[in-house]
């Protein structure tokens, strides 16, 4: 069993032949998943040691007291927090060598082909159609709301393989080359004046069956993990004490006493204390991943996690009178990862109205909770049983 005297002995071993402020960025990294201390509770083999995934905050720590490079997860969290589980619970041997290396140290990132035009909320209903021609599947349709697929080079995607078949049964999940012909890649300018998300088109786009992942026609199946994972990556997120959204408001209040009223105290005490409660609640829920892959109750945490961003956003525009009116910049730019604490209070009061609809709207989650946590009867589902062809659009 490796315990923390263990990753500590092995972290000061890579720091000792890798020295940071002598070794390439990159080379560190690949080093370190060599070592198996990327992720400790991977497979030895894929940056992994089989070790307790608690223990992963032992080596974090002895690497950023030394001045260790990291492989910025928030660039690559897509990768990190979705594709990566979802490869390792349903990918072939080969391709859990081929994708998790160059996948954890940064080299290539990865977007999510799953949302569609007319299958948001109910992704089941997807019409992204791959059509089997030999050892190809062909895919056509268009995807939307893709974080990252402007920098991407790997995707994760779910098409229709089966049209025949009720809708939950006929989807496969594909690994797909975001610079194979056929991807085009467009920007979708939003409400804080970047493009920051894409709408992704797929023409002919011919995927090697030894890009599946999982068996034909349980797609459904393996997109739950990375669903799962998805909620737990959004809401579940390690945070310090006042991080995330209720540090800069909270900060505004210690220093610009004269915007204080006691109307604004009440509700700021309120939202503090609910922040802190969700934060502990995510360290909670990131200690029962030990026992193994997260379930449904990760919607709990992104529920929460919308409504607070949502909550404190206002508050820190209202506090800030009409100076939170302003706002600092609507150059329209693709950025390479989301900065709510970098930006202002108008940017994160705009960019929080789409955390309720991200990695799965409030509403289908509140389903989620109500029947897989609660237990609650499920809501009357009248195309259930009915082939994805039949159903009306």
């Amino acid at each position: 069993m490796t315990d923390a005297a263990e990753l500590r002995r092995r972290t000061a071993e890579l720091l000792a032949a890798h020295p940071p402020a002598t070794t390439d960025r990159l080379d560190f990294l690949r080093a370190r998943f060599d070592a198996g201390l990327a992720w400790v509770h991977y497979p030895e083999g894929l940056g992994g040691l089989g070790a307790p995934r608690s223990l992963q905050a032992v080596v974090d720590a002895e690497l950023e007291a030394a001045g260790a490079p990291d492989n910025e997860p928030r660039r690559i969290g897509i990768g990190l927090g979705m594709a990566a589980p979802t490869i390792l619970k349903y990918g072939t041997e080969e391709q859990k060598q081929r994708y998790l290396r160059p996948l954890w140290t940064g080299e290539e990132v990865w977007c999510q082909l799953f949302s569609e035009p007319g299958a948001g909320s109910d992704l089941a209903a997807l019409g992204t159609r791959a059509v089997r021609e030999n050892e190809d599947w062909v895919v056509n349709g268009q995807k939307v709301w893709t974080s990252s697929a402007h920098i991407a080079r790997w995707a994760i995607l779910i098409a229709r393989t089966d049209p025949d078949v009720p809708k939950h049964a006929g989807i496969t999940y594909f690994l797909c080359d975001m610079t194979d012909p056929g991807v085009d890649v467009r920007p979708l300018r939003q409400i804080t004046g970047e493009a920051e998300f894409n709408e992704v088109f797929l023409t002919d786009v011919r995927i090697p069956d030894s890009r599946r992942l999982g068996e034909i026609g349980d797609g459904w199946k393996v997109a739950q993990t990375t669903l799962n994972n998805e909620r737990v990556a959004i809401g579940g997120m390690r945070l310090p004490r006042e991080g995330g959204m209720i540090g800069p408001v909270a900060k505004t209040w210690r220093e610009r006493p004269e915007l204080r009223t006691h109307d604004l105290h009440q509700r700021l005490l309120k939202l503090w204390v609910e922040s802190e409660v969700s934060r502990l609640t995510a360290e909670r829920l990131r200690q029962q991943l030990v026992a193994g892959q997260p379930g449904p109750e990760g919607a709990g945490m992104k529920l929460a996690f919308a409504r607070l961003n949502q909550e404190i956003s206002g508050l820190e525009v209202e506090l800030r009178g009409a100076e939170g009116l302003l706002y600092d910049d609507w150059t329209m730019r693709r950025p390479e990862l989301v900065d709510f604490t970098g930006r202002d209070a108008g940017y994160r009061y705009l960019r929080s109205k789409g955390n309720s609809i991200e990695g799965g709207t409030s509403e289908v989650l509140l389903n989620i909770v109500a029947e897989r946590v609660l237990g609650l009867p499920a809501e009357p589902r009248t195309d259930k049983d009915v082939a994805w062809k039949d159903l009306s659009r």
